[in-house]
């Protein structure tokens, strides 16, 4: 197949180009040309900023593709214009969204507490809305304008040790250095799911017949008390927290202020066995406490 990946250099998104290639598929990555091309001749590299839309048009004239994947959309704008400008072009989109399309409410998550068929549209750029919000609103145009079929992928928090958003290092480093962690709630459950896994359901949502909102996370969901137990176990120190206060410095990227998982049943019934939060999350800590020891 003819694979277009937006936004395949880092992280999860070059762990699908890998799998495409792998796959034998056909190839191209369009990204804005900063982090390189590691992937040398296996792809074609359109090096455009998505911003530009007169840019993208041109980059994208002439071309059809059998899926494309849309890792970088974080806007209702961005989300129209990839409606326009890949009319008839391609036969399906893949868009990587995101949990925080939910409410923090304690309450785990299936796709039916996010109906973007249903939700207002409000056009803007991503610097108009929260990340969450823009996730959103991207996600009612996609459903609502695109003239081909679109599958939004949720995704909780993405783990990996080549994460270069470095969160789970964050709380790594600053038990390792007895410095403090500042949260609302330690006892608050989250989701989670590797690079690696992200990658994998990507590549399904692609190359099957599945169509609307996805949730994608492994099975399971912890608390950042045990998170915090695995990392003290894993490092012999121990975590300082702090419930009220704290710098900005010390404000742990996990916290959040009640219970945030999601279900991936929808996901498992149409086909893609996930894999136990709890069978590599403890080799994960282990992993990033010896590389930053």
């Amino acid at each position: 197949m003819n694979i277009l990946v937006l936004g395949g250099t880092r992280f999860f998104g070059k762990k699908l180009v890998e799998l495409c290639i792998e796959n034998g598929h056909d190839v191209t990555i369009l990204t804005r040309g900063q982090s390189g091309n590691p992937f040398g001749t296996s792809v074609k590299q359109l090096v455009v900023d998505r911003d530009d839309r007169d840019a993208l048009a041109t980059a994208l004239a002439n071309t059809t593709w059998d899926i494309v994947y849309d890792n970088i959309c974080y806007s209702p704008n961005e989300a129209q214009v990839i409606c326009e400008l890949l009319q008839g072009k391609t036969k399906k989109l893949v868009f990587t969204s995101t949990l925080s399309t939910y409410e923090v409410d304690g309450k785990m998550k299936n796709e039916e507490d996010f109906n973007p068929y249903l939700y207002q549209i409000r056009m803007g750029e991503k610097v108009e809305f929260s990340y969450g919000e823009g996730k959103r609103q991207a996600e009612a145009v996609l459903f609502k304008e695109a003239s081909f079929p679109v599958v939004a992928v949720r995704f909780p928090i993405v783990m990996g040790e080549h994460d270069y958003t470095r969160r789970l290092h964050f709380h790594v480093e600053r038990i390792l250095h007895d410095q403090p962690i500042t949260l609302p709630n330690i006892d608050a459950q989250m989701s989670y799911i590797t690079d690696e896994e992200a990658a994998a359901f990507l590549y399904f949502a692609g190359v099957t017949p599945i169509e609307g909102p996805y949730n994608a996370t492994a099975s399971g969901a912890i608390s950042l008390k045990e998170l915090f137990a695995l990392i003290e176990e894993a490092s012999g120190k121990r975590a300082k927290i702090s419930l009220v206060g704290g710098d900005d410095e010390s404000q742990s990227p996990y916290g959040v202020p009640a219970d945030w998982y999601m279900t991936n049943a929808k996901a498992e019934k149409a086909g893609f066995t996930f894999s136990q939060l709890h069978d590599w999350l403890p080799k994960l800590v282990e992993t990033l406490v010896k590389q930053l020891q």
